[in-house]
């Protein structure tokens, strides 16, 4: 009999992150569970392991990290029968806040041993090489991207959520603000940024989407159309108040395909870097299950 739970971990988390798989692990294990754990040692390697685990049966296959881990395993598991189980130990853990999926270790293992599953619709992010990029949360495009794609790794480790607001005041005075075209289901509008969001929140607690759903069919794009630092000010600062959603310059459409253009525009994928624009945003082929309270 294949094994019930697979736990793929990313060492690079730190020992803090080592500490709370091992209270979970404990647990699981006081419930009579037996989860395997597969470390991982590169990018990449979380799809992998969540792959050759969907294909040798294996029921829930956990991501025990941040947001982009929970992207590669779920992307890994994209079109089988094996459901996503999730113990947050990221940075921002937006999915986990959106599902309403416990941080603490214990209550989160719980989840996982007794939990039920819900659908969750991932979107699928097609570039012009025809390379696909599989998101459960967000895919972005322009000054957020360029923020992530230029943050080094070790000042993340470091400062957690506040490397993110650092990057960003370095990047705002030199980011070129490039006008990127967007397509939702055949209407085309023009903004200075864009995320293409399956939930209501962003980099956390913070309100970006109100009506969105990671467990619904379809996206919500919100379109930021002023350009401009002093417009990314005003952006940043009306987050945390949950005021964003509101702003003078921001919309937001429903969508169930999406085209973004714009030579050069740097991509965001769950708060990896993806590469830049062009691409196509469709839903992936199939909705997964995932492991809810």
């Amino acid at each position: 009999m294949p094994p019930r739970m697979l736990i793929v971990f990313n060492p690079a988390a730190g020992a803090r992150r080592r500490r709370t798989l091992l209270v979970a692990l404990d647990l699981l294990r006081g419930l009579g569970l037996r989860p395997d754990v597969a470390e991982t040692t590169r990018r990449g390697d979380a799809a992998d392991l969540a792959r050759g685990a969907a294909r040798e049966g294996v029921r829930i296959v956990v991501a025990a990290g941040g947001d982009g881990t929970i992207a590669e395993v779920a992307s890994g598991l994209s079109g089988s029968d094996s459901a996503l189980g999730v113990l947050p130990l990221g940075t921002a853990n937006v999915l986990a806040l959106e599902l309403g999926l416990p941080r603490a270790p214990d209550r989160a293992a719980a989840v996982l041993a007794m939990g039920r599953t819900a659908p969750l619709h991932p979107g699928l992010a097609r570039d012009a090489a025809g390379r696909e990029t599989l998101f459960v949360q967000m895919f972005g495009a322009g000054f957020d991207a360029a923020v992530v794609h230029a943050l080094p790794p070790g000042l993340k480790r470091a400062l957690g959520k506040g490397a993110y607001v650092l990057q960003t005041l370095r990047e705002m005075p030199r980011h070129p603000f490039a006008p990127i075209e967007v397509t939702a289901d055949g209407r085309m509008q023009t903004a200075s940024s864009a995320i293409v969001t399956k939930g209501r929140l962003y980099a956390g607690r913070f309100l970006l989407a109100p009506g969105a759903d990671p467990r619904a069919e379809g996206f919500h794009v919100v379109l930021f159309r002023d350009r401009g630092a002093l417009a990314a000010l005003r952006y940043g600062a009306a987050l945390p108040l949950g005021l964003l959603p509101r702003m003078r310059g921001v919309e937001i459409l429903r969508a169930e395909q999406v085209r973004l253009s714009g030579a050069g525009v740097p991509a965001q994928a769950d708060g990896d870097a993806a590469g830049c624009l062009p691409v196509d945003i469709l839903p992936a082929p199939k909705p997964m299950r995932i492991v809810v309270p």
